[in-house]
């Protein structure tokens, strides 16, 4: 039953993740969450990320953010990294990453989702039947209802690192 949630695979951290291994095993677009996956919430675009996607392009990659922001927090940040982008995207809802999918000319057989949430990211990628990665956040500061998430989190990331093994 929990299965739903564990994220096919998962990385220390968004910028750790070797996204060339991907583009030789076919994949050709990447979905991303935006707050606590490629920044610190509500932070604008970093030099880093701004690099991240360069490289992504570099390599041949489309990319596309999705976000259950609104559009003044996801336009900009899409704008300065050179993405398009989803914002309001009702994640787990399948239908946000099927958005960013058409966005990017891409399928579930070859797009990558990469995101820090359980619930709202993974979920949404595993249901859209989408490649998930799950990063660690990158803050440890957020917002109360996250935080009462990410202790239901811990459980379900048990099972799953027992299964990985």
């Amino acid at each position: 039953m929990l299965q739903q949630f564990y994220p096919k695979e998962d990385y220390p951290s968004t910028y750790e993740i070797p996204f060339e291994m991907y583009y030789q095993k076919g994949y050709r677009g990447i979905l991303f969450d935006v707050d606590n996956t490629l920044v610190e919430h509500d932070q604008p675009a970093t030099s880093r990320a701004i690099g991240l996607f360069a490289h992504l392009r570099e390599i041949g990659f489309e990319t596309c953010v999705i976000s259950n922001n609104k559009e003044y927090r996801v336009k900009p940040f899409a704008d300065a990294v050179g993405t398009t982008y989803v914002y309001k995207a009702d994640k787990p809802s399948p239908k946000g990453y099927r958005e960013g999918m058409k966005r990017m000319n891409t399928t579930p057989e070859n797009t990558l989702f990469v995101g820090d949430q359980l619930f709202t990211d993974v979920w949404g990628a595993n249901r859209a039947g989408i490649r998930s990665i799950l990063v660690k956040q990158i803050a440890k500061h957020e917002e109360i209802q996250i935080v009462l998430k990410r202790k239901l989190e811990k459980i379900v990331l048990r099972g799953y690192k027992k299964q990985k093994k």
